[in-house]
């Protein structure tokens, strides 16, 4: 027993998570195709090169309120008067330079005009009828804060807005519009290849003999990754005979940069994944020392001269989410050129008691309950079984639960995986 243990260089129980993932970033490199596009379309793209601001933004002082734009700088007292020469609005401003005693109608964002220092608050003015003309009269106290937005408050010509291999959201994407920015140069997504093996599928809705199944990887596979910002570029769903499988293993190699199989990586008699992978390229490891997903492979298929990365996933869905959530996620972004995004960890307590059995750590499906006194509860319902997807639907978290520990009571602290992403 211990000679066939030894021989297998992952260990018997297979790699903890962290090894696996360290292993699988290790070997992959930015693939360093870039394009160009607006920037209406770079919404979760990454950055391929740096964008500045080509001028400072908003470039001109500007008034933070509706109000009125005086003559001078200094903090005026209760009762100052202004002769009221005109109005500066956003798009329409004020032409000429105020001289002492002089101020003009100012609107929110509008050009603050030259030899004016400070802008006073409507609600703080009386506004008169004068022989010659309106002016206007401080009656109250104004305070020090003049109330103008700088020149370079988003950003100066030049400044640095968006590194390279940064991956844009919303907020970003508003700032760059902000500061002129019409299109980007941005990195290549990953063309990702998806390989469902197995008898006993048939098509969601097709009649179903007796031991089939709707297959339901490939849906809940392409939804999780568009969630996550990637599609799926060919897919084929294949039955569990080794010249089929080869023929799809091989085309996907062809045609994408990741190729990624749900099933047929264990060493049952059908799985024939694993194997043809070994002989199409090499299998880096396989195994991995958690619950769910320990049925998991990576290695490489050898096509054209190209190494094209293969993530050989669990055959059961949940199992298959979660390790594509743990392992896929980073190595897309790794080959996108991206920094790393995981999954934000917090504490959390268990609302009730959970039955486990100890040996494999494990992440179970939980949802996040806020309790009346404010204190983070994770609800975990039903089942846990790795095929059964409903312990997926609702879920805010995964809990991270240590191989060492057993039944959990009620209140048990641990840290878990905030499955929602943030929005901006």
């Amino acid at each position: 027993m211990a000679e066939a243990a030894s021989a297998e260089p992952y260990g018997r129980e297979g790699l903890p998570l962290d090894q696996a993932l360290a292993r699988i970033l290790d070997t992959l490199e930015p693939l360093g195709v870039c394009e160009e596009l607006p920037l209406a379309a770079c919404a979760g793209r990454v950055t391929a090169a740096p964008a500045v601001a080509a001028a400072a933004v908003p470039g001109f002082r500007a008034s933070i309120m509706d109000g009125y734009a005086i003559a001078g700088a200094e903090v005026p007292p209760r009762g100052a008067r202004w002769r009221l020469l005109g109005r500066s609005a956003a798009g329409a401003p004020f032409d000429r330079v105020l001289e002492p005693g002089q101020a003009v109608r100012i609107l929110t964002g509008a050009v603050v005009p030259e030899g004016s220092g400070r802008v006073l608050p409507q609600e703080l003015v009386r506004v008169l009828e004068e022989a010659d003309g309106e002016a206007i009269e401080l009656a109250g106290d104004c305070g020090s804060n003049p109330w103008i937005r700088a020149p370079e408050e988003e950003a100066a010509a030049g400044a640095l807005l968006v590194p390279a291999g940064y991956r844009l959201g919303a907020a970003e994407l508003g700032r760059l519009a902000s500061c002129g920015v019409e299109r980007l140069a941005v990195a290549a997504r990953p063309r990702l290849g998806l390989l469902i093996s197995g008898d006993e599928l048939v098509p969601p809705g097709a009649p179903r003999r007796a031991g089939q199944i709707w297959e339901s990887n490939s849906t809940l596979l392409r939804a999780l990754l568009e969630r996550l910002g990637y599609g799926v570029t060919a897919e084929r769903v294949v039955v569990d005979q080794p010249q089929p499988l080869r023929r799809a293993l091989e085309d996907l190699a062809g045609c994408c940069d990741v190729v990624v199989s749900t099933g047929g990586v264990s060493a049952g008699d059908s799985d024939w994944i694993r194997p043809l992978v070994a002989e199409l390229g090499q299998v880096g490891f396989w195994k991995l020392f958690l619950k769910p997903g320990r049925p998991f492979a990576f290695g490489h298929l050898q096509h054209g001269g190209r190494r094209v990365p293969f993530f050989g996933l669990p055959g059961n869905p949940v199992a298959a989410a979660i390790t594509a959530l743990q392992l896929l996620w980073p190595a897309l972004q790794q080959l996108e050129g991206a920094g790393i995004q995981r999954l934000p960890r917090l504490k959390v307590r268990l609302e009730a008691d959970l039955k486990r059995a100890s040996g494999r750590p494990e992440l179970a499906r939980a949802a996040l309950v806020v309790a009346a006194d404010g204190a983070l509860l994770a609800r975990v319902s039903g089942s846990q079984a790795s095929s059964r997807i409903g312990s997926l639907a609702g879920a805010d978290l995964l809990l991270e639960i240590p191989a060492e520990l057993g039944t959990l009571e009620a209140g048990t602290e641990l840290w878990s995986q905030l499955l929602r992403l943030p929005i901006l």
